[in-house]
């Protein structure tokens, strides 16, 4: 009926039976008398119909035809589910819910006329970053390969300008002081003062977790030897001897699928943290603790797949790194009983596992998850899944800047050193600012109160999956 009465007014503003007058108005027959009251042609506008469509005035222009939304029965314009209308360049997000969905992918989905958030992200800071078309859009310059090439270039700018002390040297350095840290850390254990006693244990914890989290994260990536040989020396000597796990699934686990598909549900979305038969209190306090006895076990669970000469060769390894920890504390240390000794074990090697298990769902958990089959290009999967935490000296120490500090950094360039990534935070983060890309930034203290309250949401229940929708 809309669209009949405007093609009837398009027709010259003239109805049957009127003839216009010199000057506009009109004239009906030969009388000047007002003419008859008639009946409007367009009924009043139901409340809360849009702005634009209201009784027309008595004399009608010609009007483009307009698009307006159908009304539904409650009076209120109908706007399409996850539809959303974000300034040019910039693509909003359109979230799928699973099934069954959960309270947050409803919720997403039902919020049609408000700006997407981040998952997760306490505050809920707003996503006005562009991303990139959805699969099978044309691409522009700005395009996810342009952007990242555009970045790598400046990354490698630094390193070239870079020492090897810079590259290796700071890292290799770390390493080394840790293990001439041990003979102290063992010798103090003889003392029966109670803060030498201490003082012992905290320097073996610190110097076990520099040395199975730093140096088994660095060896996995190829990151303190530009030596393929040395690489794999370090790498079975970190990861097999130090950290009591299987180089083969550690490589597989961390470089293949996490790196290689972050965030990705099913392969690099870092579910094997989740254990939803757990409250969220025995998981956050006391589930660490079992770390150290859960590491060596699924990496000897693990050995039934690899060929026997790697399941040999890793049994042989981390059987040597266990007993020597053990023989150790029996010969140098002094401990007279077995158990004294596998329980001084096991208290250095939890010394720092709550932050380890923490940092580990911290960083990628809780941010946009996404599909197989259409996740987005590398630099706004990495700019989206991965966040940093603030620099802390110990975990910095200890874990290294690229699970710290530098996560983001690491995940876009995984080659380089702590020591690297730090250098180059500037450069990437000053480009993605630059480039309107989201930059995920967090406290360790914010983080760790946001999954106490939204632990069943992030660890028990199948997270949403996040689309990129482009605008063209």
């Amino acid at each position: 009926m809309l669209q009949q009465t405007l093609e009837g007014a398009g027709t010259g503003g003239r109805e049957e039976g009127v003839r216009e007058g010199p000057g506009g108005g009109s004239l009906w027959g030969s009388q000047r008398h007002p003419p008859p009251p008639r009946r409007p042609a367009f009924p009043p506008a139901p409340a809360g119909f849009p702005s634009g469509v209201a009784s027309p005035p008595g004399r009608i222009r010609p009007l483009p035809l307009r698009r307006f939304w159908a009304l539904p029965p409650g009076g209120c314009p109908r706007v399409p589910a996850r539809t959303m209308t974000p300034r040019a360049g910039v693509p909003g997000w359109r979230v799928t819910p699973p099934r069954p969905a959960p309270a947050c992918a409803v919720r997403l989905a039902g919020a049609a006329n408000r700006p997407p958030v981040l998952l997760g992200h306490p505050g809920g800071r707003r996503a006005r970053e562009p991303m990139e078309p959805a699969g099978g859009a044309p691409r522009g310059n700005g395009g996810g390969e342009a952007l990242l090439g555009e970045l790598e270039a400046l990354v490698r700018d630094v390193e070239r300008a870079s020492s090897w002390w810079e590259r290796h040297g700071v890292d290799c350095a770390i390493l080394a002081l840790s293990l001439l840290a041990l003979p102290a850390g063992f010798l103090c254990l003889r003392s029966e003062n109670v803060l030498v006693l201490g003082l012992g244990i905290t320097i073996l914890g610190v110097c076990h977790y520099t040395l199975t989290v730093k140096g088994s994260h660095l060896a996995t990536h190829g990151a303190l030897t530009e030596s393929k040989g040395w690489s794999k020396v370090w790498e079975l000597f970190f990861v097999e001897v130090c950290s009591a796990f299987s180089a083969e699934y550690a490589k597989y686990g961390h470089v293949k699928l996490h790196h290689g598909y972050t965030n990705v549900l099913g392969l690099g979305d870092s579910s094997t943290w989740r254990l939803p038969c757990l409250n969220r209190f025995v998981y956050m306090f006391l589930a660490p603790l079992l770390i150290p006895v859960i590491t060596p076990l699924v990496a000897v669970e693990r050995l039934r797949k690899v060929e026997l000469r790697s399941a040999v060769r890793t049994l042989g390894l981390i059987s040597l790194g266990l007993y020597a920890h053990y023989w150790l504390l029996r010969s140098v240390s002094g401990f007279r009983s077995p158990g004294s000794a596998l329980l001084c074990m096991l208290t250095t090697r939890s010394l720092l596992a709550h932050p380890y298990l923490h940092v580990n769902i911290f960083q990628h958990i809780g941010l946009p998850m996404f599909s197989r089959d259409k996740k987005p290009r590398r630099i706004h999967m990495m700019s989206l899944g991965v966040l940093n935490l603030p620099r802390l000296p110990l975990l910095d120490w200890a874990f290294g800047h690229s699970l710290i500090s530098c996560h983001v950094e690491h995940h876009l360039f995984p080659r380089l050193s702590d020591n690297m990534c730090l250098k180059v935070k500037p450069v990437v983060s000053g480009f993605l600012h630059e480039k309107q890309l989201p930059y995920n930034e967090d406290s360790y203290l914010a983080r760790f109160r946001l999954f106490l309250s939204r632990y069943e949401e992030f660890m028990v229940q199948t997270p949403p999956i996040t689309e990129l929708v482009g605008l063209q």
